[in-house]
């Protein structure tokens, strides 16, 4: 099986991790081992823990990382990256030196017409990044109440005319279930009005990731992954997040924001008494941008951030 994927801001995320040959890190969203690649290729008898929800990710990135591990431990484990502390410490491994999380759907699995994640290919609305898991989108669009899909298309996809695409699928499945992302699809056209759709993105685009973000937690699984991380790194240990919309890295801006200054005492005390201490110094004051030449290389790196902290 193809699992094509260009990583994103390759060169600065390996530089952000600032990984020692022989340490211990963790590639929290394996994908097509784009960035494991890199990272085990710099270590000489350091481990890799590679972790996916995706088994086909698995399947690959284990084939191509046994090429190039050399002397280097690694481990592959199948699971949500939110899970992520559990789950190293199953297999034996307390503390790490490094962490990479690289947020959000895979080239792959965009490609991969039958997941339905694509609003450009007609295939069963799925969207799951976990197969193994019952919630999926068609779900979603065919029972939840139309104030709930409102709800999520406005708050996960930020789309303004979330109130008229909630009205429209609703009163569309009323006639027959909405089982196809090309349905789907015609029903947000239909939605938005045409001098909307004129200018800017493809019109299902907000939609289509409200919905991908709801069927798979995206954002609840990123701030208990940013929670077990910190948990997991040795003083000195690096936690780098590329993330793609503003949801993401807001989410992750805040959360180590909240370890770097915990203090919840109200300002005007003199001295703190709630006892909460720093865990993190954030080494990204401003996210890290890709450059032009990557943007126009892999156009799906335009929206990228990467935020970098470490751990005291």
């Amino acid at each position: 099986m193809r699992y094509d994927h260009k990583p994103v801001m390759l060169e600065e995320c390996i530089a952000s991790l600032n990984i020692d040959k022989n340490g211990i890190y963790i590639d929290g969203t394996l994908g097509g081992a784009g960035h494991s690649t890199a990272i085990i290729n710099r270590l000489d008898r350091g481990t890799l823990i590679g972790i996916d929800q995706d088994a086909n990710a698995i399947g690959v990135s284990e084939a191509r990382l046994s090429k190039v591990r050399k002397d280097a431990g690694l481990v592959l484990i199948k699971g949500n990256f939110r899970h992520m502390a559990d789950l190293v410490r199953q297999h034996g491994f307390d503390k790490v030196d490094g962490i990479l999380l690289d947020i959000g759907v895979s080239s792959h699995q965009l490609d991969e017409a039958e997941r339905g994640f694509s609003y450009q290919k007609d295939a069963p609305l799925d969207m799951r990044m976990d197969r193994d898991q019952e919630l999926d989108a068609a779900t979603i669009v065919n029972t939840y109440g139309e104030e709930e899909i409102k709800k999520i298309i406005r708050e996960y996809g930020e789309e303004k005319w979330a109130a008229r695409i909630a009205s429209f699928i609703v009163r569309e499945r009323a006639r027959n279930r909405i089982d196809t992302t090309g349905q789907l699809a015609d029903i947000i056209k239909a939605a938005i009005p045409a001098g909307a759709r004129r200018n800017g993105p493809h019109p299902a685009k907000r939609t289509f990731q409200a919905l991908r973000i709801a069927v798979n937690d995206e954002l609840g699984a990123l701030k208990d992954a940013v929670e077990g991380a910190v948990s997991l790194l040795k003083p000195g240990g690096r936690i780098s997040i590329i993330t793609f919309h503003s949801l993401e890295d807001r989410i992750v801006k805040t959360e180590f924001q909240k370890h770097e200054k915990p203090c919840i005492c109200p300002p005007g005390f003199p001295a703190c008494v709630c006892g909460k201490k720093p865990e993190l110094t954030v080494l990204t004051k401003k996210p890290v941008l890709p450059s032009e030449l990557e943007v126009e290389q892999n156009p799906r790196a335009r929206s990228a951030k990467l935020r970098t902290a470490m751990k005291l």
